[in-house]
C-alpha cells in the first residue's frame, strides 16, 4: 500500500487526536461554531449522514417501524416518574427556566433521550392486544451537556435516532431488542466496513432504567473502544411507572414490555478512525456520497469531454455515484483534494492517455494507480468498488485482531494495559468490585460480555473468585 503524507494533516501515529481534528477539518465535515460543544456538520460530512440514514430507515421499515417526532422539550415532573432514569442522565441534562420574558411554572428540559415522551403517549394509545406491538422510530436531535467534546464523538447536540416499541410479551420484546442489535451489527460490517463485538453491558454500564443493554463494541486504529450503537430491554419497567396497560384476549389487565435501540453520527468518528490514512479520509463505497470522482487534465479538449459524457452516463446508469471536477485548480490540486475527501475511486482522464488508448484509476484506499480502456471502465470501476469495500472490511478485521488480548491474572492484565493498545478479555466473577478496580487502577472499563466466547476457563483475574464469565475491557471515547 502506498504511504503519502498530506503535509496539512498530522500524522496519525504521531498525534492520533491531533491528526483526527486535522481530517474532520481538511475534509470539510464540520466547522465550529460559537456554541461551545456544539458543532455545524457541513454538506459534505452530512451526505455521509444521510446515507446513513436511507439505508437504516429502509431497512426499519421493512421490519415494520414506523416514523414519528416527539417534542424537544420535556417537562421535569415527567421525567422523573421513571427515578432510575433521571439519575442516569442527571448530570448530563440542560434545563430551560425562561420563555420568552416569563419564568416557567415548571422547568423542562431539552431531550436526552425520549424514553418518557414515548411512555407518556403509549399510555394514551395502547388499550388493547391489537394495538400491539407499537414499532415506533425518531430521528432527531438530543442534548447532553458533555464537559469534554470532540466533532462526532461527544458533542453536546447529537444528531440520532431512537427505536422506540412496546409488546405484549418478554419474550417478543427481548426478540425485538436482539433484533435490532443485529441490524446495526450487519449495517457496521457491510455498510462501514467495521468489524464490532457484540455483546451485554454489565449491570454498571448499562442503560439508565433498562434491564439488559446488548452493545456493538468497535476498536478504533489506536486501540481505543468506541460504543457505535446499542439496543435496551426495558422489561416492563417504564410500563409500570407510567400506568400503561392493555386488554389481552382474555380481557384481563396486563402490562406490556419496551424496548428502546439507537445509533448516532459517533459513526462517522469511527469510520474516520478506522479506514482514514494520513493522505485524508478514506470512504467504503457503500457508504460514500460520491463513489468516484472524475478529473479531466488539460483544457477545452473534445476528446476528453467526449470520454467523461461516456464513462458519466455508464455510471448513472450502473447507479454509480459520481462527479465531476471542472474547477480551474492544478491536476495536482486536484488529486490532493480527492484524497483529503476520501472519494473510493479517483479517475484521471487526459487527452495524452486517451490517444494511447486508456484512463487511469485510482483507488483511494491503497493508492493504487492502474490503466484501463475507456471501453472497460465502468466494469472495472464497478468490481473494483466491491473490492475496496471487502479489502477495507479485511485489514479494519485484522488489524482489531491484532489487538485483542487475553489475560488470566490481574498482574497480567496490567502489564498488557500498561504496553499494548486494544482490548483485554478476562475471566470475571460478576462483581462490580472488580469492575470497579480495573477501571480506578488500569483506567479501562467493561465494553462487554461477547454473545460468542463468553464461557469463562479459570478463576477471576481480578480476585480469584469463581468465574461466571468471560468480558472485554479497554479504553473508550
Amino acid at each position: 500500500m502506498a504511504e503519502i503524507q498530506n503535509k496539512s494533516i498530522v500524522s496519525r501515529d504521531t498525534d492520533f487526536a491531533e491528526w483526527y481534528t486535522s481530517i474532520v477539518k481538511k475534509a470539510d465535515l464540520v466547522d465550529y461554531s460559537s456554541m461551545k460543544g456544539s458543532m455545524i456538520i457541513r454538506p459534505y460530512g452530512y451526505a455521509i449522514w444521510e446515507r446513513m440514514v436511507a439505508v437504516l430507515d429502509k431497512e426499519f421499515k421493512r421490519l415494520g417501524h414506523e416514523n414519528v417526532q416527539m417534542p424537544m422539550f420535556i417537562p421535569e415532573s415527567l421525567l422523573n416518574i421513571e427515578k432510575d432514569h433521571v439519575e442516569g442522565f442527571a448530570p448530563e441534562v440542560a434545563w430551560v427556566t425562561e420563555g420568552g420574558k416569563d419564568k416557567l411554572e415548571e422547568r423542562v428540559c431539552v431531550r436526552p433521550t425520549s424514553e418518557v415522551l414515548f411512555c407518556e403517549h403509549y399510555k394514551k394509545i395502547i388499550k388493547s392486544y391489537r394495538d400491539l406491538p407499537k414499532l415506533y422510530n425518531q430521528w432527531c436531535t438530543i442534548v447532553r451537556w458533555e464537559k469534554t467534546t470532540r466533532p462526532f464523538l461527544r458533542s453536546r447536540e447529537i444528531l440520532w435516532q431512537e427505536g422506540h416499541t412496546m409488546h405484549a410479551t418478554s419474550e417478543e420484546a427481548l426478540e425485538e431488542t436482539k433484533r435490532m442489535l443485529e441490524v446495526y451489527e450487519n449495517f457496521q460490517r457491510d455498510y462501514l466496513a467495521l468489524p464490532v463485538i457484540t455483546g451485554t453491558k454489565t449491570d454498571k454500564e448499562k442503560f439508565a432504567g433498562a434491564e439488559k443493554t446488548y452493545t456493538i463494541e468497535a476498536m478504533m486504529y489506536d486501540g481505543v473502544a468506541l460504543q457505535n450503537g446499542t439496543s435496551h430491554y426495558f422489561g416492563n419497567n417504564f410500563a409500570k411507572a407510567f400506568g400503561i396497560e392493555f386488554l389481552n384476549k382474555e380481557n384481563k389487565l396486563e402490562t406490556p414490555y419496551q424496548t428502546s435501540w439507537g445509533v448516532t453520527t459517533r459513526m462517522i468518528g469511527s469510520l474516520i478512525m478506522t479506514h482514514s490514512d494520513d493522505a485524508g479520509l478514506v470512504l467504503p463505497p457503500r457508504i460514500a456520497p460520491i463513489e468516484v470522482i472524475i478529473i479531466p487534465i488539460g483544457k477545452d479538449s473534445d476528446i476528453v469531454e467526449d470520454a467523461i459524457t461516456n464513462i458519466t452516463t455508464k455510471l448513472d446508469e450502473m447507479e454509480i455515484s459520481n462527479k465531476v471536477d471542472r474547477t480551474d485548480k492544478t491536476p495536482g490540486f486536484k488529486f490532493a483534494e480527492a484524497e483529503v475527501k476520501g472519494y473510493p475511486i479517483r479517475v484521471e482522464i487526459g487527452p495524452r492517455d486517451l490517444e494511447a488508448g486508456h484512463i487511469t484509476l485510482v483507488r483511494r484506499d491503497t493508492l493504487e494507480k492502474m490503466q484501463v480502456s475507456l471501453d472497460e471502465a465502468p466494469k472495472k470501476i464497478e468490481d473494483l468498488l466491491t473490492t475496496i469495500q471487502n479489502d477495507m472490511y479485511e485489514r479494519a478485521l485484522a488489524r482489531r485482531n491484532t489487538m485483542l488480548y487475553d489475560a488470566y491474572t490481574y498482574e497480567e492484565m496490567k502489564d498488557i494495559a500498561a504496553s499494548k493498545p486494544g482490548f483485554i478479555k478476562i475471566n470475571w466473577c460478576e462483581d462490580v468490585a472488580c469492575e470497579n478496580k480495573i477501571k480506578d487502577e488500569l483506567g479501562l472499563k467493561s465494553r462487554c460480555i461477547p454473545f460468542e466466547g463468553n464461557e469463562p476457563d479459570g478463576k477471576c483475574a481480578v480476585c480469584g473468585k469463581e468465574a461466571k464469565c468471560k468480558i472485554y475491557f479497554g479504553k473508550q471515547y
